[in-house]
């Protein structure tokens, strides 16, 4: 008993100044930083850095970026989690250099642990040669004649949508408040289901039970949002990953029962694509199993079954805010869709209507479904600016020098809202630009 006492006491004393060793160089690696003369606003948490204000405060008008825009210029640090420095930037020059070297900045390996943690290692996780392999692969199932094969699917339940409002609104006497998000995500889910992996929700049946899929993607994604210490330094520093949360065996729960259905509706798949005189199937899913077995594909290029299966509303919750908000551009677009003779148009149908396609391109501008991205440098590098940034010095700079590992934030939203851009009115729905 003394000597397995004296072993824990050991290891824990090893794991203890491993802990404190990487602490100490973080704080050097941060008194050091090529970015500690760069302007931006102060640090108020040494735990949260500026996460929490950017989490609290930042509405659909970016007004806490906008302040630090005006204050700090189009390029600035921030701090994230402990502190650590973080490089934002509007400015296109720069922007266009990140986005381009794909081979030095890619996805951070926090983001990439948390994506991989609800949605597998999938081709919006990987980078380099897996990403590569992955995107070979999946082509064919996302070409555009593939894509018309859907859209069926897309109407028919938008069809079903509509009529459970109307027979809602109906029972209502005619008058009645309408929780549109709830509905769309479960139109969406259902959408999913059906078009990825040949799957019914039945979401929309408003008799139906939740089945135990989409109990298990509800439960997944909202444990996954959950604000918690834990799962942040899980994600930002791997030495924390043995940590175990509250949350954990719940997610672990769902990822099961996701991973159970999905093997059997992969089986399934590959069951009838064998049996060519069986297969009809137009799901994503299908098609993605019948690229992957394809005879001319080498096996070293082939994905595993685990990669197919981790392939598989808001942003129209947006676009009827939107409309409700500019009556003129509701009535042109209704106009517009009046014009087709028929409740199940085709994807060309729709492609033929052009201030369909503006409103859309206009709501996807000012209403983004990602607000921001972050990228990891994979080694040191220089990035050139368009618009020189002043240091704490008095010195001027048109290149910002960045270390490897150092986070940039690709602020998506702050883009679309920008007026060195767009314009002064860059943050409204301009009727104007949809015209």
């Amino acid at each position: 008993m003394g000597v397995f006492t004296q072993l824990l006491g050991s290891l824990g004393g090893t794991l203890a100044a491993y802990g404190v060793y990487r602490l100490l160089k973080l704080v050097f690696m941060e008194l050091t930083s090529p970015l500690r003369n760069l302007p931006g606003p102060k640090n108020p948490s040494i735990i949260w850095g500026n996460l929490k204000e950017m989490r609290e405060e930042m509405t659909i008008e970016d007004a806490l970026l906008n302040r630090w825009v005006e204050a700090h210029g189009t390029t600035f640090k921030y701090h994230g989690i402990l502190g650590m420095s973080r490089l934002h930037t509007l400015d296109p020059t720069a922007l266009n250099h990140i986005l381009m070297k794909t081979d030095i900045y890619q996805k951070a390996d926090a983001t990439r642990y948390i994506l991989s943690s609800i949605v597998g290692a999938g081709v919006l996780v990987v980078e380099g040669d897996k990403h590569k392999q992955q995107r070979k692969v999946m082509n064919p199932a996302f070409s555009p004649s593939q894509i018309r094969e859907l859209t069926q699917i897309f109407v028919a339940k938008s069809i079903q949508l509509r009529d459970v409002l109307v027979a809602d609104n109906a029972s209502q006497g005619g008058i009645s408040r309408v929780e549109v998000m709830s509905w769309l995500s479960k139109a969406t889910l259902d959408i999913i289901g059906l078009a990825g992996f040949n799957y019914e929700f039945d979401s929309l049946n408003p008799s139906g039970e939740e089945n135990e899929l989409s109990a298990a993607f509800a439960s997944l994604f909202a444990s996954s949002t959950k604000p918690s210490i834990i799962p942040m330094l899980r994600a930002w520093f791997p030495f924390f990953r043995f940590l175990r949360d509250e949350k954990d065996g719940e997610a672990k729960q769902s990822s099961q029962t996701m991973a159970r259905i999905g093997n059997q509706l992969l089986r399934e798949s590959k069951a009838s694509i064998h049996d060519k005189s069986e297969w009809k199937s137009r799901d994503l899913l299908s098609l993605l199993v019948k690229s992957n077995m394809a005879t001319d594909l080498p096996e070293n290029k082939r994905m595993s079954d685990q990669d197919v299966l981790d392939r598989e509303s808001t942003g129209t919750s947006w676009a009827l805010y939107a409309l409700s908000v500019n009556k003129g551009v509701q009535d042109k677009l209704r106009q517009e869709l009046l014009s087709v003779d028929t409740e199940n148009p085709t994807m060309d149908e729709l492609n033929a209507l052009p201030y369909l396609d503006m409103v859309v391109r206009e709501i996807l501008r000012l209403h983004s479904p990602v607000a921001s991205t972050l990228r990891e440098a994979m080694q040191d590098d220089i990035i050139p600016l368009s618009n020189p940034w002043t240091d704490s010095k008095g010195v001027v700079h048109d290149t910002i020098r960045v270390r490897k590992g150092q986070a940039v934030r690709i602020p998506i939203l702050g883009i679309n809202h920008s007026s060195a851009f767009w314009g002064t009115d860059a943050q409204t729905f301009r009727y104007v630009s949809v015209l």
